[in-house]
C-alpha cells in the first residue's frame, strides 16, 4: 500500500480570517474542536500497482497505524460486482489499534451526557465514505476511482453523510484546498454536548441538528421542534429556527439543512422489504444472534445493519456490527472460519463470495437494492427455513430456522401496509415503526430496571465513615418470581413466552452490557450518597477518640475524592466538592502541626 502525504496541519485562523471565540482560547488548542467531531479525513485512491492506497490524511499531525490505514483503504471502496458507476455513500465501522490512547476529555463528557446507544466506543473508528468512479480514458485502467472518507469516533450516521455529501464534490471539483476550508470551519464548531441544538456551518450551508441526550423524553428520538428541511434563510432572517446560530463572519443568505437527529437513518425504507419479519428480527438484535445483510450496494447493506442495531433503542447494541465487511478485513477469518460457532456480529456484505462463506450462519438477511418496489408483495413473504445459497443468489427475504418467542403485533403491521398502499411517507412509516419498536424494547427491559433498583441497599445503610454499601447479586430466578405480576403484559399487549426470550437474553453480551452500565451507574449513585452524607458529617465530633492514623486516611480519602475522577467514580456536584473542602480542613486543623506540615508538602 502506498505511503499516504499529509495535508498541512495550520491551524484554522492560519487557513482562514475568523476569529476564534477569546473565551475558549485559555482551554481550547487548535484543532481540539475539529476533533471533537472528526478523527481525520482520508483520501483513498486506486494505485495500478498497489490497489487501493492512502493519498492523503487531513490534519497531518493525525496518525493512523498501518492496520488502520489498510482496513480503511479495503473498504473505501465497494466490493461487488454491481460497477456502482458514478457517487455512491456508504459507511464503516472498523477496530482501532490496540495502545491508542483513551478518549479524550470532551469525549468523556459527551458518553456521560448521551444515551447509551450512542455512546462512543474506545475501540472503534466509524467511516464515512464518499465515492465516485466514473470512465476516463486518459487513466490506463479507464476509470477515474477515489473515495473521500470521514473517521470519526461519534456514530452519527445521518450528520457525517450530509458532512460527507457537502465536502467531497468540492474536493473533486477544487482539490485538496477546499478540505482545508472545509476542516478550519469544522475546526470552530461547538463541542458535541448531549441536550444541545447546534448549528453547523459548512461551506456556505448551515446544517442544523439536536444531539440527544439521557434526559430526551424518548430517550433520544427525534424531537419535534426539528423536523426534516432544507431552505435558503438570511442568517438574520425572521425565519423561526429550533436552537441558536452560531456562524461567524458577514450576515449572507445561507442553506440551512436541518436533521431531526444527527445518526438515524431512514428505518422503514430499510425495512420494508422484510416488514412483516420485523418482530422476528428485533428477538434476533436483542440477543446478539449472528446475521448477515447481503445486498448488491454497500449504501444498501449498510443502512441496513444500523437499522437493525436501532431497532432496540434504547437498549445499547453491545456485539459488534460491521455495517460494511469485506473479504479483505482484518477479521475476515475471525467471523468466518467454520471452527467453532459464528459469533455475535451483524455483518453487511455485497461480495457474492459470502454467500458460500457464510452460509452456514444461522441467520441471513437478502435484500434488493430497491426495496420499495415491491415492498406490498414482500410484505406478504413467508419466512425462508433454512440457507439455500442458489436461493440466496436471487431472492430477497429473510432465512432462518429461528423460531420467536413472541406473537407478532399484527395492528402495527396492518397500519404500516395500509400506508405502503395508501404512499404514505417514509418519514411518518418510519416514525411509527420507531415507536412500536422503542415501547417493546421498553416493555421488555421495564421488569429488569424494576427488579435491578429493588437490589439497592436502604439509604439507611449508608455511613459517611463506611465505604458505600455494595448491590445485592442480580438473581435470575427471583426476577422471574416477579413476572406473573410485573412483567411485560402490564404495557404490552404481545403475547407470547417472555420468561424464555428473557432467559436467552441472559446468555447475550446484550445483558451483560447493560448489567455492568447499570451495576456502574447504581455503584457511582452510592459513591455519591456517601460523599454527600460524608460532606454533611460532623468530623470534629468523629475525629474525637481516633488515632492519628485514622485521621490521615480519612484526610487522604477526600483527597483522592476531590482530585480529576476516573470513569469508574462519580463527577461531584459543586455544592457537595465546596463542603467535603470544608471537612477537609477541619480534620487537617485537628492534626499536630508536624503531620500539617507533611500532609501539606504530599
Amino acid at each position: 500500500m502506498a505511503s499516504s502525504k499529509c495535508l498541512s496541519s495550520k491551524s484554522s485562523d492560519e487557513i482562514c480570517n475568523f476569529p476564534r471565540d477569546e473565551s475558549h482560547n485559555a482551554t481550547l488548542l487548535p484543532w481540539d474542536r475539529f476533533s471533537s467531531w472528526i478523527h481525520c479525513i482520508c483520501i483513498v485512491t486506486f494505485d495500478l500497482e498497489l490497489g487501493q492506497a492512502m493519498e492523503v490524511v487531513y490534519p497531518g499531525h493525525v496518525k493512523l497505524s498501518e492496520q488502520e490505514k489498510t482496513n480503511i483503504c479495503y473498504l473505501a471502496f465497494p466490493d461487488s460486482n454491481s460497477g456502482c458507476m458514478g457517487d455512491t455513500q456508504f459507511h464503516m465501522r472498523i477496530r482501532q489499534a490496540p495502545g491508542r490512547h483513551p478518549l479524550r476529555r470532551e469525549h468523556r463528557a459527551y458518553n456521560q451526557k448521551c444515551p447509551a446507544y450512542l455512546q462512543i466506543q474506545s475501540g472503534y473508528f466509524y467511516g464515512y465514505v464518499y465515492f465516485r468512479q466514473v470512465k476516463d480514458k486518459t487513466i490506463p485502467r479507464g476509470y477515474f476511482q477515489k473515495s473521500v472518507v470521514i473517521i470519526s469516533r461519534l456514530p452519527f450516521v445521518s450528520l457525517f453523510t450530509k458532512v460527507s455529501l457537502l465536502i467531497s464534490p468540492e474536493y473533486f471539483n477544487h482539490g485538496e484546498a477546499s478540505i482545508e476550508v472545509a476542516c478550519s470551519e469544522i475546526d470552530r464548531w461547538p463541542c458535541p454536548i448531549p441536550g444541545e441544538t447546534v448549528s453547523l456551518p459548512l461551506l456556505g450551508m448551515i446544517i442544523q441538528t439536536h444531539i440527544p441526550s439521557n434526559n430526551s423524553k424518548t430517550n433520544g428520538h427525534s424531537p419535534n421542534a426539528l423536523t426534516p428541511t432544507t431552505e435558503d434563510v438570511g442568517v438574520n432572517s425572521s425565519s423561526p429556527l429550533p436552537g441558536p446560530l452560531s456562524v461567524d463572519g458577514p450576515a449572507s443568505s445561507l442553506s440551512v439543512t436541518v436533521l431531526p437527529t444527527p445518526h438515524e437513518v431512514n428505518l422503514f425504507n430499510c425495512f420494508s422489504g422484510v416488514v412483516s419479519h420485523i418482530h422476528l428480527l428485533w428477538e434476533l438484535v436483542l440477543t446478539a444472534e449472528p446475521l448477515v445483510v447481503m445486498a448488491s450496494l454497500p449504501t444498501t447493506c449498510s443502512d441496513m445493519v444500523q437499522a437493525l442495531v436501532s431497532i432496540i433503542t434504547p437498549l445499547m447494541y453491545c456485539a459488534d456490527f460491521r455495517p460494511y465487511f469485506t473479504i479483505h478485513d482484518s477479521e475476515f477469518k475471525e467471523y468466518t472460519t467454520r471452527a467453532h460457532a459464528p459469533p455475535p456480529v451483524i455483518l453487511g456484505v455485497t461480495n457474492p463470495f459470502f454467500a458460500k462463506t457464510l452460509h452456514h450462519w444461522p441467520h441471513i438477511i437478502r435484500i434488493c437494492d430497491t426495496p420499495k418496489s415491491n415492498s406490498i408483495a414482500a410484505h406478504k413473504q413467508k419466512l425462508k427455513k433454512g440457507t439455500n445459497i442458489k436461493m440466496l443468489d436471487s431472492k430477497p427475504g429473510v432465512y432462518t430456522q429461528y423460531q420467536p418467542f413472541l406473537q407478532k403485533d399484527k395492528a402495527i403491521l396492518k397500519k404500516l401496509m395500509k400506508g405502503m398502499e395508501n404512499k404514505r411517507p417514509d418519514e411518518v412509516q418510519s416514525a411509527l415503526l420507531r415507536r412500536h419498536l422503542l415501547e417493546l424494547t421498553q416493555s421488555f427491559m421495564i421488569p429488569l430496571e424494576r427488579y435491578m433498583a429493588s437490589l439497592m441497599p436502604l439509604h439507611k445503610n449508608i455511613s459517611p465513615y463506611k465505604a458505600p454499601p455494595s448491590i445485592r447479586p442480580f438473581n435470575p430466578d427471583d426476577f422471574f418470581a416477579t413476572l406473573s405480576t410485573a412483567g411485560p403484559q402490564l404495557t404490552s399487549g404481545i403475547k407470547g413466552d417472555w420468561a424464555g426470550l428473557y432467559k436467552r437474553f441472559f446468555r447475550s453480551p446484550n445483558f451483560s452490557g447493560w448489567f455492568n452500565a447499570r451495576y456502574r451507574e447504581v455503584t457511582q449513585k452510592l459513591q455519591s450518597l456517601q460523599l454527600e452524607a460524608l460532606s454533611d458529617a460532623d468530623l470534629k465530633m468523629w475525629v474525637r477518640g481516633k488515632q492519628e492514623v485514622e485521621v490521615v486516611d480519612m484526610v487522604l480519602r477526600i483527597r483522592q475524592r476531590l482530585q480529576a475522577p476516573s470513569d469508574s467514580e462519580p463527577i461531584l456536584a459543586d455544592t457537595t466538592r465546596e463542603r467535603l473542602e470544608m471537612r477537609l480542613s477541619d480534620l487537617v486543623t485537628c492534626l499536630p502541626e508536624d503531620l500539617r506540615s507533611v500532609l501539606k508538602a504530599s
